[in-house]
C-alpha cells in the first residue's frame, strides 16, 4: 500500500539549500576587454650582399675575359681591329645612328628597325597559322597522322634553301626575306603546341566531354590554359631563329637591313663596324629571347 505525503510549503522552502543564489547572482560577470597587444614589426631579411656581387661581378668578368683575351690576340695585328679602335668607331657610329643618304647608305639605328620590322611581319604570319595547326594536329589523329610526314620533311631544310623560291614567287628581295622568316619560324611553334595539346591529362577531356562542352569552350577554358607553356616555348624558340635567318637572309637580298649592312661594310673592308654589327646582333636577339622570357613567366599558371 503506497501513501502519498504532502509536505506545507513552509517546509518546501525549509528545504531548499542555503547555497543557492538569486539569477542575478548566477549571470557572470561581462568579460574584461583585453587590451591589444602590439604585434612586432616583422624583421627585414638581411641584405645578400655576397649573392648581389657575384650576379654583378660574374658576367662583367666574363665580358673582361673575352675582351683580355681579344686585346692579347689583336696587340700585333695590322689587319684584325683592337677593342680599344673597335670602342673608338662605336661612339662614331652610334653618336648618329638614324642618319640617312639614301637608300643604300642608312645609319645602324635604320638598319635594325627595318630587319625587326621583316621578322616581326613574318614571324606574326608565323603565328597566326603556326599555333591554330598545332592545336589541329593535337586534338585530331586524322591531322596528325597527315600532316606530320609533311613537317618532318620540311623542317629539317636550311632556311636560306626557301630563298630562292621566294625570290621565284614574289619577284621582290623584301616579301622574300618575309617568306624566309615564315617558313623557318613556323616549325617550332606546330610541333610545341601539338605536343602541348597531346599532353593535356585525359581527365580534364572526359570532365568537359560530361558536362556537354563545345570545342571553343575546351579549347579556350581547358586546353589553352595547359598548353601556354609550350606553346611559348615555341615562340621563344622561332624568335630566335628568325633573327638568326633575316641577317643571312638580307645579305643575299640586298637593301636595308642589318645583314645588308654588315656585307655592304665587308665590301668597303670596314672589319671594325663588322665587329660592332656582330654585338649588335647578339645584344638584340637577347633581348628579344629575355622579353619572352618574361612573358612565359607572367603567364605562367604552375
Amino acid at each position: 500500500m503506497v501513501s502519498a505525503v504532502f509536505h506545507s510549503p513552509s517546509e518546501v522552502d525549509d528545504a531548499v539549500p542555503a547555497t543557492a543564489t538569486s539569477p542575478a547572482q548566477i549571470a557572470p560577470a561581462p568579460a574584461q576587454k583585453a587590451a591589444p597587444a602590439s604585434a612586432p614589426a616583422p624583421a627585414k631579411p638581411p641584405v645578400d650582399w655576397l649573392g648581389w656581387a657575384l650576379r654583378m661581378v660574374s658576367p662583367l668578368a666574363g665580358i673582361a675575359l673575352l675582351v683580355g683575351v681579344w686585346a692579347l690576340l689583336t696587340q700585333n695585328s695590322s689587319t684584325f681591329p683592337t677593342p680599344l679602335a673597335t670602342w673608338q668607331a662605336a661612339v662614331v657610329l652610334f653618336a648618329d645612328p638614324f642618319y640617312s643618304n639614301g637608300p643604300n647608305d642608312q645609319g645602324i639605328g635604320w638598319n635594325i628597325l627595318f630587319s625587326l620590322q621583316r621578322v616581326g611581319i613574318g614571324f606574326g604570319l608565323a603565328a597566326l597559322v603556326g599555333i591554330p595547326l598545332g592545336f589541329l594536329i593535337g586534338r585530331s589523329q586524322i591531322a596528325s597522322s597527315m600532316l606530320n610526314p609533311i613537317i618532318s620533311l620540311l623542317r629539317p631544310v636550311s632556311p636560306l634553301a626557301w630563298l630562292p623560291i621566294g625570290l621565284l614567287v614574289f619577284k621582290s628581295a623584301d616579301p622574300a626575306a618575309i617568306w624566309t622568316i615564315f617558313i623557318c619560324s613556323i616549325w617550332p611553334m606546330i610541333i610545341n603546341t601539338a605536343v602541348g595539346v597531346q599532353r593535356v591529362p585525359e581527365d580534364y577531356l572526359n570532365v568537359a566531354k560530361v558536362l556537354n562542352l563545345s570545342e571553343w569552350k575546351i579549347t579556350t577554358k581547358i586546353l589553352l590554359p595547359s598548353v601556354l607553356p609550350y606553346m611559348l616555348t615555341g615562340v621563344r624558340l622561332s624568335v630566335g631563329t628568325a633573327w638568326l635567318v633575316i641577317v643571312a637572309a638580307e645579305m643575299l637580298t640586298g637593301g636595308v637591313g642589318i645583314g645588308f649592312w654588315v656585307w655592304d661594310e665587308w665590301n668597303n673592308l670596314n672589319v671594325q663596324h663588322i665587329l660592332i654589327a656582330i654585338f649588335v646582333i647578339g645584344i638584340v636577339g637577347l633581348l628579344l629571347e629575355q622579353a619572352l622570357v618574361a612573358i612565359a613567366k607572367r603567364f605562367s599558371f604552375e
